[in-house]
């Protein structure tokens, strides 16, 4: 079976972390986003792929090739402009096999669920929220799909769109005909739209799924993801190290004396821990990351290339790559309230609906030693061009726009 996968946007909300990458190449549990969505589309019965790129596209194809070594068979397509889920679809056309998924870059779904689709005629997918504000939702009869409605102050169901679709070729007839959207896109929703009168258009109902919209739904993937991957040892763990729990270490990594790690855990490769450090539950490690004496990460993702230097505290954060720690900074995680830590989505405050959330560091920041970063900051990769810095708690960082 083939899949089709919507990969070409930058993920703007998730910014400053999709700097210099797409959204689909974020690490969630020690992969790409991306990757876990091939993995399990193959689970399902998908062997072949066109990813549809745009933002960043080399990353993609460099990191994926053809598909070999995942056991699939993938080919590219290429949407130069990002004008929407429906003329990124458009992209692969001439690609498209007579009955396709199609399968958003950005949510990953059980693989039951996609069996499920995969079986039968032309579906959607969709998912009970508690919040339908936030989403464009289905109008059904029974369980056939009749339209979708956009975001709206007062949703007619809690039937969220789960970007997941089974379809067959009709729909890029459907889509010729699509407008342009109130914000100057091509909405494969709009194509939904003009097909439901001519098709029989199945809802299924996904009994979960991870959406990696906003820079902290990675850290919610992680808690979600770690605990169910097999743990692998294959770096050295010297004499006096503790691991406890599912914990994985990469390849030439080193655990050093009086390094205590309480699973799950994932450690990429070459990297350097301790001594004398604890690392805590559902934190995720690039490649090339440094830990140094009497740190301690709690519930992290820090990307490849990042030090982490000595007495410092890194708490439910997102630390991006080749960043450098001076001793002694602390990433603050927890208001002195309790309530619900607020950050910024392209320029706006906005409520995470986390009690803890550290900072959101973008790439090749440095700070100096003894700086305190409050709950929810935001720091982009660069001020003026030159790497973005934090000195004695002052940031320096290029404003959001």
């Amino acid at each position: 079976m083939q899949a089709i996968v919507l990969a070409a946007g930058e993920g703007s909300r998730m910014r400053p972390l999709t700097a210099k990458m797409p959204k689909v190449m974020l690490p969630v549990a020690g992969k790409p986003l991306l990757e876990h969505i091939i993995l399990r589309a193959h689970s399902a019965g998908v062997d072949r792929f066109v990813l549809v790129v745009g933002y960043w596209a080399e990353s993609v194809r460099s990191y994926f090739g053809d598909g070999s070594l995942l056991g699939v068979k993938i080919d590219y397509a290429e949407q130069a402009k990002q004008l929407g889920t429906g003329h990124a679809l458009m992209a692969a056309e001439s690609q498209a096999e007579d009955r396709f998924l199609v399968l958003n870059g950005d949510v990953l779904p059980d693989e039951a669920s996609l069996r499920e689709m995969a079986r039968g005629g032309v579906a959607v997918s969709a998912i009970k929220v508690d919040d339908p504000r936030r989403y464009g939702v289905f109008m059904v009869e029974g369980d056939i799909f009749k339209s979708v409605v956009e975001k709206s102050v007062n949703p007619p169901t809690n039937l969220a769109n789960a970007g997941i679709y089974l379809l067959e070729r009709s729909i890029f007839e459907a889509m010729r005909s699509a407008p342009l959207s109130e914000r100057g896109e091509y909405e494969l929703t709009d194509g939904l739209n003009r097909l439901a009168p001519q098709e029989k258009i199945r809802i299924v109902t996904l009994k979960s799924w991870l959406e990696i919209g906003r820079p902290w739904d990675i850290l919610a993937a992680n808690e979600v993801m770690l605990p169910d991957i097999k743990p692998c040892i294959s770096g050295e763990i010297e004499h006096g190290a503790t691991l406890s729990g599912n914990v994985s270490i990469g390849r030439r990594t080193i655990v050093r004396s009086g390094a205590y790690i309480v699973g799950p855990v994932i450690i990429g490769d070459d990297c350097d821990i301790g001594p004398n450090c604890y690392i805590r539950p559902t934190t995720c490690l690039g490649d090339n990351v440094r830990i140094g004496n009497a740190v301690e990460v709690k519930n992290s993702a820090i990307m490849s290339g990042s030090k982490i230097g000595h007495l410092s505290y890194v708490g439910d954060s997102i630390i991006g790559e080749r960043c450098n720690f001076g001793a002694g900074t602390v990433c603050s995680n927890l208001r002195h309230d309790k309530s619900h830590i607020k950050s910024y989505i392209k320029g706006e405050r906005v409520d995470s609906g986390r009690r803890k959330l550290g900072v959101i560091m973008g790439n090749d920041v440095m700070t100096g030693i003894n700086t305190s970063i409050y709950p929810g900051t935001v720091i982009q990769s660069e001020f003026r061009g030159l790497p973005a810095a934090i000195h004695k708690g002052l940031v320096f960082s290029k404003r959001e726009g």
